[in-house]
């Protein structure tokens, strides 16, 4: 396809994994008690990598999985690192005592059980066996976030004992060390270590198999004094030259037809082959014969020649070599080539010349040559190219992560305190926490510097500028110490290319078509004679001379410009009047810009090629990688868009300047909508907010438990060893991710390997359009809500707010959650409330209404308003339920349940908030008869056990008055007496509506039930009051109308407190209760109060006998009132009862009679009982009679 080739023509370095802190890596001394040889030789750091066979197999246990190394003098660093998983103890340091590791001392070789690690120093061999990853987890198919590397145990290997180690024997004779090396595993699973010989040839050590018994053995490749003669070289000795002209400079080593042949690259220009079995030399060839020009070349040794192998089932075994000459620098590949009678000869494939770099590395696979250089100025090169097709040798493009600004530009309304991550990660301190001890570090420096105590605001700015950027200068020299490159490996099963530098690894990945056209270089974007953007070859030549239009723009633009262009952006600003200021300012190149425009013939379809190439609006399915290389990527990609898309805005308004273009001016909204967008996204390396792991994060998932929305993806407890840094990260490593690995999964097709530049440029662009604003998938704001960072989610919104015209209701949606979290609950409110005339439009306003349990709803609006009144109610904003409730009664006029629903809600909350007349119009607004005298009941309730009976009497009750009434009665009745006021409620509510024969009935009945089940002296004055009142409100009344009904004696209730309404559920009886009732006029009142009042006065006269008093008949309370002395009680009762006067005056003729015959205490005793009796007819003195003739 087209844009497959387009991915191939140059690649852009990404950084990714972290730089490990020393405290990780695990140390492992090996000390064979050697001592350090004289003349202390050095070889300079070089590093690599070993990459699984089956690394390109989709959720193996191997997959986007390899091992890198790096050498430093003795010591070996070996790191196993996963695109798809964290390894644990996966990294470890081997130190070699009193030993150096020698150039391509390390190998590393799987075998079916093991991992086996070969490592040659210039006085010993080793070898390492780790268990292969498919027999530490055998499972066929691997979703784990957290796996052990296989360097867990590396510290349990004894790494002296003779089967992992051994000294190299000394030669006679031989001085020096060895000067480069390879080792290999035979099929037989020896272990050969080739060494340089410092006298010239090879020197072959062999372990045996690490599970036989076995000794050291070592063979010397060599050829006789007699050859070299015979092929034109004398030996050393004679030449009186110090180094032998055999001396091997790079090595490498191919197992065929169970043989091992050696690859030797002399600095005698001459490329040896030797056999191991026949320990023969099979194949000479002087590479010089491929070199034109070559003249004066022999007669110097070879210094940096380097030699690498590779081999595919297609081409066979391939040679590439590079030699190192002054002043010019070539690649020649070579075909190794096998005779019938097993003779082997070198056929000449290509030869590839480069500039005047200083290689550091350079790698062969199947079809390509890559090659890593550092220039004069330290800066890292890197280039590829196919060395069998190729345009005139000219080398493909790697945009290699430029160094950082060496200045930053401050804008004057910025902190001079700018924090930006860079490629690496310190993962033993927070990145809040990095931050608050460098600015402590800074300011005390700042501090301690100044001397003066009074100083201007403007002055102390400039103090913290300079110490600022001395800091950054400190941070920049770190980096770049870091950031020296050390080797370059390449997997030939998937085509990960990785850059290995001293402190990180970076990934290549395949650059899209407009990237790859505004990064490239001048003299490429000259000579391409294609765009693959465009089919059309005039187009394509407009687009060429259009993107070098652009290159021009570019090149005049300031930072300070780009910075105001930016600032806009973020004021929600137009870019076009930043653009128009630009323009202003760049005149010295307006004219060279002019001629070059002159040149293209339709810049309209020029413009909108490029515009249309970096359209991601799309509902393409997701096709994974690691987390930050991915998110890097994308960053980077959007980086680059943006400033190309600033400079076609600046290019547009130039066009509009020159003459009026309609079309030009109709893609300049189009220029500034993916330049606002591109912006956007680049700025997703904003970081996380570290401290919603505990502030935020139960409330939070309380609130998603409240949406419903099951599928969005809940912050996980067991974070992965990499903490997601950035919004970015967070959003690929908790929700991408898994779709596009389960997307792969699903459409790979069996045993297929995936190949990195095809996957990795995938994954890259459909992340990106899942971060596409435009696109209809509204998952990273949701992300960003499931995980609390509601200060990066508010900036967002805010920032495509004016130009975003999709998912405009879900985003207002977001806001509101962002100023809930904030404590803005009425901006929230606002937001959701302008959120809901998008619900039926949007896909997550659609799946977040589309959870309702409860009954239907007859709109998914009301759906989404109930919704949003559970997250107010929630969060505890019982106004804002109000508000919000009142407005959706207005969309609920046909839906009477939902109504109900809404006035029972508001009910609650005008309740709750103590707001009873508001309350009391939301219940009397309920249609629903159930939930209306549901809310009744709670309102009754609710009032009286806040003693708010005032309000609770007077509200009017319209066409409810029955059912306060039954509502009182029923907890009246239900309750006991002396802790509850409702008869003293009820007695009032009836009052208060002038209906005082109800009134006077209640207080009855609470009088007669006070005289049944509270029999003290508080109850029957309780009693005696309530009759009283009883008696006061028939009064009252018209005496035809002053009566009362009353249940018959043992009919009133079926069992104490009763309800003659409910039965012994609670529920209303279907059948009415069968009662025998009486009508009470005044006079029967009056009769119940003068016996309730005779009581309480025995109670007074007597507490014991208020039990007993408590249920008497008039006619026991009269023996009662005369057996205490009370004649006077008693005689108004039988008055009052008409009862016979006999017991009264037999008690008073008993109490004479002792007062006649008894002595000085019964006289005593006797003025008592007269007190008691205060009739006018009786003489208080002792002489007196009593006369009772009245």
């Amino acid at each position: 396809e087209k844009m497959a080739a387009v991915l191939e023509r140059s690649f852009i370095e990404i950084c990714g994994f972290e730089r490990e802190t020393l405290q990780r890596f695990r140390e492992v001394i090996v000390n064979l008690g050697l001592s350090a040889l004289p003349g202390g030789l050095k070889f300079p750091d070089s590093a690599g990598a070993f990459h699984y066979e089956e690394g390109g197999k989709l959720l193996s246990v191997t997959s986007n999985r390899f091992i890198q190394w790096s050498t430093s003098g003795d010591t070996v660093q070996l790191v196993e690192q996963s695109l798809d998983t964290n390894l644990l103890n996966n990294a470890v340091r081997l130190r070699f005592t009193h030993c150096t590791v020698l150039p391509g001392g390390v190998s590393i070789q799987e075998t079916l059980n093991n991992v086996i690690i070969l490592i040659s120093t210039n006085q010993s061999v080793h070898r390492l066996v780790l268990p292969h990853p498919t027999r530490m987890y055998r499972s066929e198919l691997v979703t784990e976030l957290h796996m052990q590397s296989i360097f867990t145990d590396v510290g349990k290997l004894s790494l002296q004992d003779p089967s992992h180690s051994a000294t190299i024997p000394s030669l006679v004779g031989q001085t020096g060390s060895p000067s480069t090396s390879a080792a290999w595993l035979s099929h037989r699973g020896e272990a050969h270590y080739a060494l340089a010989s410092p006298v010239g040839g090879i020197m072959v050590v062999t372990l045996p198999p690490h599970d036989t018994q076995g000794s050291v053995s070592m063979v010397e490749l060599k050829r006789s004094s007699m050859m070299q003669r015979l092929s034109g070289w004398m030996p050393t000795a004679i030449r009186g030259d110090q180094s032998p002209a055999d001396l091997a400079l790079s090595l490498a080593v191919r197992e065929l037809e169970e043989d091992s042949f050696i690859f030797a690259l002399c600095q005698d220009h001459r490329l040896r082959m030797w056999s191991l079995r026949e320990q023969a030399c099979l194949l000479e060839a002087d590479v010089l014969e491929y070199m034109p020009a070559c003249k004066g070349v022999k007669r110097l040794l070879g210094q940096g020649h380097r030699l690498r192998l590779a081999f595919s089932s297609t081409t066979g075994l391939c040679l590439s070599v590079y030699l190192a000459v002054p002043q010019r620098g070539q690649f020649t590949v070579l075909q190794l080539i096998t005779t019938d009678n097993n003779r082997y000869s070198l056929e000449h494939i290509s030869t590839l010349f480069t500039t005047q770099e200083t290689l550091v590395d350079f790698h062969l696979t199947s079809t390509d040559i890559w090659g890593l250089w550092v220039d004069d100025s330290n800066t890292t090169v890197v280039k590829y190219i196919n060395f069998e097709h190729n345009t005139a040798g000219q080398w493909n493009q790697v945009f290699v992560q430029p160094p950082p600004e060496e200045e930053v530009h401050i804008g004057v309304d910025q902190d001079p305190r700018i924090y930006r991550r860079g490629s690496e990660r310190v993962t033993d301190v927070s990145w809040e926490t990095l931050k608050k001890e460098v600015t402590v570090a800074v300011e005390s420096e700042l501090q301690s510097s100044v001397t003066e105590f009074e100083f201007s605001q403007e002055e102390y700015r400039q103090l913290q500028v300079e110490f600022w950027s001395k800091f950054y200068a400190c941070c920049l020299q770190y980096q770049e110490s870091l950031s020296m490159p050390l080797g370059l490996t390449v997997s030939h099963h998937t085509g990960l290319v990785c850059l290995l530098k001293k402190g990180l690894v970076s990934f290549l990945l395949p650059c899209f078509a407009v990237d790859h056209l505004y990064l490239s270089y001048d003299e490429y974007l000259f000579s391409e004679d294609e765009t693959l953007v465009t089919e059309d070859p005039e187009v394509g030549r407009d687009v060429l001379q259009l993107v070098q239009c652009l290159r021009l723009v570019s090149d005049a633009v300031s930072g300070e410009m780009a910075y105001e262009m930016e600032k806009a952006l973020e004021h929600l600003q137009s870019p076009e009047k930043a653009a128009e200021l630009v323009l202003e300012n760049i005149d010295n190149v307006i004219e060279d810009i002019q001629n070059k425009l002159q040149d293209i013939r339709n810049p309209m379809a020029a413009m909108m090629v490029l515009l249309r190439e970096m359209d991601l609006e799309t509902d393409s399915e997701l096709t994974p990688s690691e987390v930050s290389v991915i998110c890097q990527a994308v960053c980077h990609m959007a980086m680059t868009r943006a400033l190309f898309c600033r400079d076609l805005l600046i290019l547009q308004k130039l066009y509009l300047r020159f003459g009026d273009n309609v079309q030009i001016f109709n893609s300049s909204s189009v220029a500034e909508e993916k330049y606002q967008i591109f912006c956007l996204v680049k700025d997703g390396i904003t970081p996380v907010t570290s401290d919603f792991l505990c502030c935020f994060r139960d409330a939070n998932l309380q609130h998603l438990t409240v949406l419903e929305l099951s599928d969005t993806p809940a912050l996980s407890t067991n974070r992965s060893v990499l903490s997601p840094q950035t919004v970015v990260e967070l959003f690929y490593q908790t929700v991408a991710r898994k779709m596009i690995i389960s997307q792969i999964y699903s459409q790979q097709q069996s045993n297929s390997l995936l190949l990195w530049t095809h996957m990795v440029s995938n994954v890259v662009h459909l992340l990106a359009q899942l971060l596409w604003p435009s696109n209809p998938g509204f998952q990273f704001p949701e992300c960003l809500m499931a995980n609390c960072q509601y200060t990066q989610l508010q900036e967002y919104v805010r920032l495509i707010g004016p130009w975003c015209q999709v998912n405009i209701g879900s985003c207002r949606f977001m806001l509101g959650q962002c100023y809930l979290a904030n404590g803005e609950g009425q901006k929230a409110l606002q937001c959701f409330q302008e959120a809901a005339t998008e619900v039926e439009k949007e896909e997550f306003l659609m799946r977040l209404t589309g959870t309702e349990e409860e009954e239907a709803v007859s709109t998914t609006r009301l759906q989404y308003y109930n919704k949003v009144l559970r997250l107010l109610e929630d969060v505890g904003l019982p106004e804002l339920v109000i508000q919000l409730a009142s407005l959706a009664i207005t969309e609920a006029v046909s839906d009477v349940s939902s109504q109900a629903a809404l006035w029972t809600r508001i009910f609650k909350h005008h309740l709750d908030l103590g707001h009873n007349s508001e309350a009391y119009e939301a219940l009397i607004q309920n249609p629903d008869s159930s939930m209306q005298l549901d809310c009744l009941r709670q309102l009754v309730v609710v009032l009286c056990e806040r003693s708010q009976l005032q309000d609770l009497v007077q509200f009017s009750y319209v066409n409810l008055h029955d059912e306060v009434v039954s509502i009182i009665e029923s907890r009246a009745r239900g309750l006991d007496l002396l802790a509850h006021n409702y008869y003293e409620l009820l007695y009032a509510f009836h009052i208060n509506r002038h209906n005082y024969r109800k009134a006077g009935t209640v207080m009855f009945e609470l009088g007669m039930r006070l005289g049944r089940e509270v029999r003290t002296r508080l109850g029957l004055q309780k009693q005696v009051n309530c009759y009283l009142a009883a008696l006061n409100c028939l009064r009252l009344i018209r005496p035809e109308y002053a009566w009362i009904v009353q249940p018959a004696s043992g009919a009133v209730y079926e069992r104490p407190g009763a309800s003659p309404k409910r039965n012994s559920e609670g529920e209303f009886s279907s059948e009415p209760v069968k009662r025998q009732v009486d009508i009470l006029e005044l006079k029967d009142l009056e009769k119940e109060y003068v016996l309730s009042r005779s009581r309480l006065t025995l109670a007074q006269h007597h507490p014991p006998s208020a039990a007993i008093a408590g249920s008497a008949t008039a006619v026991e309370m009269v023996a009662l009132l005369v057996q205490s002395g009370l004649f006077d009680s008693a005689l108004s009762l039988c008055q009052t009862f008409r009862l016979s006067l006999t017991p009264v005056f037999e008690g008073l003729a008993f109490k004479c009679v002792r007062l006649q015959f008894g002595g000085e205490e019964t006289q005593n005793e006797a003025w008592s009982w007269l007190a008691d009796n205060q009739l006018s007819s009786v003489v208080n003195t002792k002489e007196s009679r009593f006369d009772f003739s009245d």
